[in-house]
């Protein structure tokens, strides 16, 4: 076996099905995988493919029930979730001479069927290779969620993977497609759909963090200072991403960056993260003594190796951590090929935990992370269709997409559009800052005013704070398929066709976030979003305000204000960040854990080394946050569950901020066995916690009791009215009047009267027609 081989071979037997789920005759054969999944394959020849192919890793499924009737001319063969009926030898689908299906599916308990041809007309779709240049969501593909409760995918054309660890395309014509029939049971499709294909893997820690990626040929005084001011300013960084720092796209421009392995050392004891872009255009070579240059070439095995070991493994000795690839060609194979062959490459490197980023191949890309949008433009268009490209992405399994925080080029630089893209990448798989290169792109938070700049600031390290929960559930993510990001649909396919809240998605398993596209009224300076909160109870993540679910609202955010919204008993582990280390991601000496009343609820903190594939053999910790509630009298049980000592701090000290809590009367604190006196105090409208370091090896436990401690902080509208109210720059005796108007018993014909009466009083009209738009939203709800 060579070491190409050993690097990229694949597992041919874990490709090839077990004899008792196939059904075969001499031009087809059914596979029935389990109790929603069937292969259907085809061919004049009477050949079919037991190779694994870039859709079809494991077809190893252990066999299911299935009752069969086996006659001379029919096949038919059911399971609790569908009946295959066949006319055996007959071609799978129609032709003009012979219309007929002479192969359907029935889903049982339903008046749904599939055949060859089936419009699948309710879709959902899910992924496009990237979004460059566009401002609307674009021709997606065929994803895995159907309210037809069944989806086909094709694998006849997908490439081979072949026994040297070399990829290849198809070289016959047959028909080789996977058929999901789920009923409603969308999650036992997901489930079967990542055993055929592979889960997705676990990203490196730091990826989750703030990057920074400008199209700019930096030089090393240019790059030192770069980061220097993100120190100064308070932005944390964990990724930086270098898209010009090669002349020949394969060695450092040593004129620039005359000794890179001492950059890049410098930038990771500052906790930065190193990457480089690569256009993947053609490479150096020597033909006869002279220096040429040759096209870069996927397909062919020889190229590749000599590429890695030529070219890759050098800066992998300089210490670079990833690569981008820059792959904009027409041809969706090579970049199929060409993601597969970096990700596997990078993730059997020692020490080092795969990652890339690139424009998606279209076929089993949750594999390759990170997937890369591409050059998108400076638009509230943009902005608006990102929250719902990312949540339709969950279709096919996919949750990792970096976008240009801002927009990458051309539009216009918005201090507003910045902050709300800004917002949105805290609470989105990947934060990437990112622009082309020119002295007006401000994607550097310091050139901005002194309002945005701060806004920027909080939210980037909220970002970071956020690391222990993100990565526990990108653990999740790859061990069960659950995405990070999921649509609103999924649990209401109602709401599919109204636009309002086709942006709202599940952030993890605690949050909901609605996010803002939106421009704000300039007169009422605020940005008016309606909203649908899911079934149970929601704590605004900012204020902890509750809104009661399964309700429509309409709310009013300024600029610092965004819709983040915790569940009932969500908990919701942050880091506290180090003030001379913001930049560090790893796992955390000092934590803070958001608490929300309401609901038992048990959360588990998933934390390993984060950059390598040591967790894969045990070494990794997992915690358990315990919540068990009583109105007055709850408890939190903090303690090791699973895992290896030595992986995480040894001690700990804990900010346990209870949510919407009033003083308790008694507070009980254990360690193990023995007691411990902790800190506690009011935090507005919450009540803290705070222990000292503590041992992560024992089990800490927390009781509060008290009379009436849970404060009922319901959110109601008329306190945003009365705040919008107080700031308007009106005169303060109009204020009382249009308070009294606002909040009075009168039904809306009366109140628009009596606003517009107030020109009289000096009124302008620019506020009765925010006030009379005002009364119109709050009508609605």
């Amino acid at each position: 076996m060579d070491e190409f081989e050993t690097r990229f071979g694949v597992n041919y037997n874990d490709a090839v099905s077990k004899n008792d789920a196939i059904y075969k005759g001499l031009k087809y054969r059914i596979t029935v995988l389990s109790e929603i999944l069937i292969r259907l394959e085809y061919s004049e020849a009477g050949v079919f493919e037991d190779r694994p192919t870039e859709l079809a890793r494991f077809r190893n499924f252990e066999v299911p029930k299935v009752l069969v009737t086996d006659e001379e001319r029919k096949l038919t063969l059911q399971t609790p979730y569908f009946e295959l009926i066949y006319d055996k030898e007959k071609p799978f689908t129609g032709t003009k001479l012979s219309p007929d299906q002479f192969l359907k599916i029935k889903l049982l308990e339903t008046d749904k069927m599939w055949f060859f041809g089936q419009a699948e007309a309710r879709n959902f779709k899910s992924i496009c290779t990237s979004l460059d240049d566009k401002t609307s969501i674009p021709k997606l593909e065929k994803g895995l969620y159907s309210t037809d409760g069944f989806v086909s995918l094709d694998d006849s054309k997908s490439l081979i993977f072949n026994k040297d660890g070399s990829v290849g395309k198809r070289s016959d014509e047959r028909i080789d497609t996977y058929v999901f029939m789920y009923r409603k049971d969308f999650g036992f499709c997901l489930k079967d759909f990542y055993r055929l294909t592979g889960y997705p893997p676990l990203i490196p820690r730091y990826a989750l963090g703030v990057w920074w990626n400008r199209d700019e040929a930096y030089d090393v005084n240019s790059l030192y200072s770069l980061i220097a001011k993100f120190k100064k300013y308070e932005i944390p960084i964990s990724v930086l991403l270098l898209n010009k720092w090669s002349e020949n796209d394969v060695t450092f421009d040593r004129e620039r960056i005359p000794e890179p392995t001492n950059v890049i050392n410098d930038l990771h004891r500052d906790n930065i993260k190193v990457g480089l872009n690569l256009k993947l255009e053609k490479v150096p070579a020597t033909s006869n003594g002279t220096q040429i240059e040759v096209p870069f070439n996927a397909y062919d095995k020889t190229f590749m190796g000599m590429y890695f070991d030529t070219f890759i493994k050098p800066l992998d000795s300089m210490g670079v951590d990833f690569y981008s690839l820059d792959y904009k060609g027409k041809d969706i194979y090579a970049l199929r090929m060409i993601n597969y062959y970096f990700y596997n490459y990078t993730s059997h490197t020692p020490n080092r935990r795969g990652l890339i980023l690139s424009r998606n191949g279209l076929v089993n890309s949750h594999l390759y992370p990170i997937n890369n949008s591409g050059e998108t433009i400076v638009d509230w268009k943009t902005l608006k269709m990102i929250p719902e490209f990312n949540s339709t992405s969950s279709n096919i399994g996919v949750s990792w997409w970096s976008h240009a925080i801002g927009g990458f080029k051309e539009g216009i630089e918005d201090n507003e559009l910045y902050t709300r893209f800004v917002q949105l990448g805290t609470y989105s798989p990947i934060f990437r800052f990112s622009s082309k290169s020119g002295h007006y792109y401000k994607r550097e938070p310091w050139k901005w005013d002194v309002k945005t700049h701060k806004i920027v600031r909080d939210y980037t390290n909220v970002r970071h704070k956020l690391i222990p929960y993100l990565y526990s559930e990108s653990y999740k993510y790859s061990k069960t398929g659950l995405p990070l990001t999921q649509p609103l649909y999924y649990r209401y396919p109602e709401l599919y066709d109204e636009p309002t809240y086709k942006n709202e998605y599940y952030f993890g398993t605690e949050l909901f976030i609605a996010p803002i596209t939106d421009r704000k009224d300039a007169v009422m300076n605020r940005t008016i979003v309606k909203l649908f909160l899911p079934n149970g109870m929601w704590y605004d993540f900012k204020t902890g305000k509750k809104f009661p679910g399964g309700k429509r609202y309409i709310s009013f955010f300024q600029d610092e204000d965004y819709p983040v919204f915790a569940k009932q008993g969500g908990i919701i582990p942050l880091a506290i960040l180090d003030e001379n280390n913001r930049n560090d991601t790893g796992n955390p000496e000092k934590m803070e854990v958001h608490i929300f009343p309401g609901k038992n609820n048990m959360f588990k903190l998933y934390e390993d080394d984060g950059s390598t594939n040591a967790y894969k053999e045990g070494n990794f910790m997992t915690t358990s946050i315990d919540y068990n509630y009583l109105p007055n009298n709850f408890t939190v049980i903090i303690r090791p569950l699973e895992g290896k000592k030595g992986i995480i701090p040894p001690n700990r000290s804990y900010k346990i901020r209870f949510r919407n809590t009033r003083l308790a009367d008694d507070v009980i604190v254990y360690l193990g066995q023995n007691r411990l006196a902790v800190k506690m105090y009011l935090d507005d409208q919450d009540f803290i916690v705070e222990t000292p370091l503590v041992s992560t090896e024992e089990q800490l436990s927390i009781n509060c009791k008290g009379k009436d401690i849970e404060i009922d902080a319901v959110r109601l509208i008329n306190e945003d009215i009365d705040r919008i109210i107080s700031d308007l720059k009106i005169p303060t005796r109009l204020k009382e009047k249009i308070s009294d108007i606002i909040f009075s018993e009168d039904d809306i014909k009366k109140k628009r009267i009596a606003i517009r009466k107030l020109a009289t009083q000096g009124l302008g009209d620019i506020f009765i027609k925010m006030f009379l738009k005002l009364l119109e939203y709050v009508n609605e709800f």
